[in-house]
Order: structure tokens, then C-alpha cells, then sequence
């Protein structure tokens, strides 16, 4: 028995750490849908960086996987608290100034809306975000499902680890 427990318990340590890592720390996660298309594609596999916020500041074009009532989502983060968010003419506007969206197919359309018309709010509260998806015509995002509390932002979801050819960071 002695022999068997020696042989065993460095692996049941190793699935204990491994088990701690993905629920604490980091944990794969995969895209489904093509909701945030041309960046991440469906089926692409990304690791969820479950810490960095309890340390950083979620920032503006963050890309962060949300927890709903059904599901875990992937979006983009496009206005924080205390900003007054618009789309004019196919372009985005926080605080009255014009950001421009690099991330964007240049054939992405994000028909006009102000954050006033979705939620009845003028600027994001605190605690808040306003998120889209890249793929703004066929995204459930901010625009359909409401402002998202910063306690149902899981992590950041920054690299692509699968497929092997769109390994990398993504921003």
C-alpha cells in the first residue's frame, strides 16, 4: 500500500495543480459562433486569463469572455465607465471624440445608435462596460443583451493558441 500511495501521489498533486491553474488562473476557452469575425474565427481556441483584472484595469478594445445566464461569450470592450458611447456614419464616438477601430474588416457596418437609445443611460456607471462583437451584424452583444457588469467579465481573453497557423496575440 505504502509503494502504491508513492507512486501515485505525485500525480494526483499534478492533477490537484493543474485543476487549481484552470480554475483560478488560466483555463482554455473556444469561440463559437462568428459573432466576433475577422478577428477570432469559430472553433478557434484561446486561453482565458482568469487573474489580470483582480491586478489591471479592464481597458477599451480589450477582448474579454463574459459569463451569462446560459453561456460564456467573447466580446470586445468598447466603452468603460463614465463614457458617452455613439455610432454616427459608421464610425465610433466616446465623449463626443472619434476613436478609430483598427481591429475592424473594412467592410464591418455598425449601423448608428447611441448608448442613451439602448439603455436609457447617458454615460456607462460604474462597474460597466459596453461590449460588441467585431462581427457587428450578426453579434449579440451591448446593443441587444444590455450593458455587462464588470462581475460577469471572467478574463481576458488576449491569445490564440489554436489553429497553430493564428497563434498569437490578438488585440
Amino acid at each position: 500500500m505504502k509503494k502504491f500511495i508513492k507512486e501515485v501521489l505525485p500525480y494526483i498533486v499534478i492533477i490537484i495543480i493543474v485543476l487549481l491553474i484552470k480554475k483560478f488562473l488560466f483555463s482554455p476557452i473556444r469561440v463559437i459562433g462568428p459573432s466576433m469575425n475577422h478577428t477570432l474565427l469559430d472553433g478557434d481556441i484561446m486561453i482565458l486569463d482568469k487573474i489580470s483584472y483582480r491586478f489591471n484595469d479592464i481597458e477599451r478594445f480589450d477582448i474579454v469572455v463574459i459569463k451569462t445566464n446560459k453561456t460564456k461569450i467573447i466580446k470586445r470592450v468598447i466603452g468603460l465607465p463614465g463614457d458617452k458611447i455613439e455610432y454616427k456614419d459608421n464610425k465610433l464616438y466616446i465623449n463626443g471624440e472619434y476613436v478609430k477601430e483598427d481591429f475592424l474588416d473594412k467592410n464591418t457596418k455598425t449601423y448608428d445608435f447611441t448608448l442613451y437609445d439602448l439603455t436609457g443611460y447617458e454615460t456607462i456607471p460604474e462597474g460597466y462596460y459596453f461590449v460588441m462583437g467585431d462581427n457587428r451584424e450578426e453579434s449579440s452583444d451591448s446593443r441587444i443583451i444590455g450593458l455587462i457588469s464588470k462581475k460577469n467579465i471572467e478574463g481576458h481573453a488576449k491569445y490564440t493558441i489554436f489553429p497553430f497557423r493564428r497563434f498569437g496575440s490578438k488585440k
